[in-house]
């Protein structure tokens, strides 16, 4: 073990640390970060602390001198790599994966080297126009027409909220932008729409836009949980006739639940005669476009005018990256651009500057990442370790079938798969007031059970009321024994709770 140095010159001095002192901590960092990796199977999953645990092993007073690098990594090697979820982990297979692959790695170790703030061309000419290169390559590698633009954002909340303001821009006659909506008489009051399943993050974006809840019009779903076309169109007819703005609906392809995926071709057909901006949650479930022989599922989605896919979930790149495709980008760009003197450049409309075309000013140089990620697998790599992904998701999917105490909640189109124990005894009594109780308690205790070994992390959700299991399966490091253990451990933690079975 190397003896713990003293602080460096340039610690005690008013530089940076100095380029060789940079050189030996990114060896020693990239073996740590190599060493994670690769050892990444033998640790826990979900950390067995409670909250407050590592805050107070942490000082509460900050650091007033220099420490050296040794104390530092040590102290993250003890107190922070320890306590994390896993999200690395083969076993993680819980919410949706949301994995960082070795070259995305680099990247965006790369990018925080350069420091870029993609705002506008000026500033990160390489980097603005790398952006626009990257949007184009995975425009075509998911079979969308040229007629899309884009940028990459944070997260599918920020996408998605872009979008509805851009949605809220166009309407004719309210001018938002300028005018606002507070005490304006005579102006109808906002109304989106979007299914049972959609996330909340659509429920947010139209907090934020003026809509409120109250605004929000969830339409009920079908038996696989989609969108139903017929009162979607339904809804908007009494809307309009009640006096609200109907301006926007948002179809989602992989709902955060059960994966359903929205009839968006014929909410499509919908949106255009109705004149209402059409936004598609594409978050998860676009990434499987890459392969071909899944883009029948998506007809239709090429009319949308705004859609998120999000790399971070599907697609192996290190978060955060989430890429907005959009049809008008006349409309973001009217939305949002404000350019104050000091941040004029003579470059002029010859040039892309993204903060015209979002809320936010700094932006990451996300696009780098994403760039290197592309190059290393190529999107035939990335269709094959997806088309992987759903095999395993059906092989899991055909096991529970077979298994007349376990029953599947939700079609799998992807590579999530909804399940619950049901035993065979109690086959036609789930909805009797006490059995349905008793089998949600019976999962919730199943599920805490499994995650408890550290060996896999699974999430829940209620499907029609039903407590139900989610396994999503996306880690390009998971291969089908860790699928196999995970239902194993399903099966063992049920036979250690027989409550159920009594009648």
């Amino acid at each position: 073990m190397t003896e713990p140095k003293e602080p460096s010159a340039s610690q005690l001095g008013l530089s940076d640390m100095s380029p060789a002192e940079f050189r030996e901590a990114a060896h020693r960092v990239a073996d740590l970060v190599a060493d994670y990796l690769e050892g990444i199977e033998s640790r826990s999953v979900l950390p067995p602390i409670a909250p407050g645990d590592v805050r107070r092993s942490l000082p509460q007073e900050p650091p007033r001198s220099p420490e050296a690098l040794d104390a530092i990594l040590a102290d993250y090697l003890s107190l922070i790599e320890p306590n994390l979820t896993h999200w690395q982990h083969p076993g993680f297979m819980a919410y949706f994966c949301s994995v960082a692959s070795g070259p995305g790695i680099l990247g965006e170790w790369i990018a925080a080297s350069l420091n870029s703030n993609v705002m506008f061309w000026r500033v990160a000419p390489a980097a603005t126009e790398l952006e626009q290169t990257v949007v184009g390559w995975l425009r075509i590698l998911l079979g969308l027409p040229d007629a899309f633009d884009g940028m990459f954002m944070d997260t599918a909340s920020m996408s998605t909220l872009t979008s509805v303001l851009a949605a809220r821009h166009v309407l004719p006659g309210l001018d938002a932008r300028d005018e606002g909506l507070a005490g304006r008489p005579g102006i109808g009051r906002l109304r989106l729409y979007c299914s049972t399943e959609t996330h909340s993050s659509i429920e947010k974006a139209a907090i934020a836009a003026g809509a409120g809840r109250a605004g929000v019009r969830k339409i009920p779903v079908d038996a696989d949980y989609r969108m139903r076309a017929d009162l979607l169109e339904t809804a908007i007819a009494e809307d309009r006739a009640a006096g609200w703005w109907p301006f926007c609906a948002v179809a989602t392809l992989g709902t955060t639940s059960s994966t359903s995926v929205d009839p968006v071709g014929a909410i499509a057909a919908i949106c255009e005669r109705e004149g209402i901006w059409l936004h598609v949650d594409a978050a998860y479930g676009g990434s499987a476009a890459l392969v071909p022989e899944m883009r029948p599922m998506f007809a239709g989605w090429e009319r949308a005018d705004s859609i998120v896919v999000n790399p971070h979930k599907w697609m192996f790149t290190p978060f955060d990256a989430s890429l907005l495709l959009f049809r008008r980008p006349e409309a973001f760009r009217d939305a949002f651009r404000i350019v104050p003197e000091y941040l004029k450049t003579p470059e002029g409309e010859t040039a892309r500057n993204f903060n015209e075309y979002g809320i936010q000013l700094g932006r990451r140089f996300r696009a780098l990442k994403v760039w290197m990620h592309l190059r290393w697998f190529g999107g035939d790599g990335m269709a094959r370790r997806i088309r992987e992904h759903c095999r395993q998701a059906r092989d899991l999917a055909s096991w529970i079938d077979a298994d007349p105490d376990w029953e599947r909640l939700a079609p799998v189109p992807f590579s999530t798969v909804c399940l619950r124990r049901r035993p065979a005894a109690l086959r036609g009594r789930e909805d009797e007031p006490d059995v349905a109780r008793r089998l949600d308690a019976s999962n919730e205790a199943i599920l805490d059970r499994v995650n408890r070994t550290g060996r896999v992390l699974l999430s829940h959700t209620k499907l029609r009321g039903r407590y139900t299991l989610r396994v999503t399966l996306g880690n390009p490091r998971a291969r089908e024994e860790h699928v196999r253990m995970c239902w194993e451990l399903l099966q063992k933690a049920a036979r250690g709770d027989g409550a159920e079975t009594r009648g």
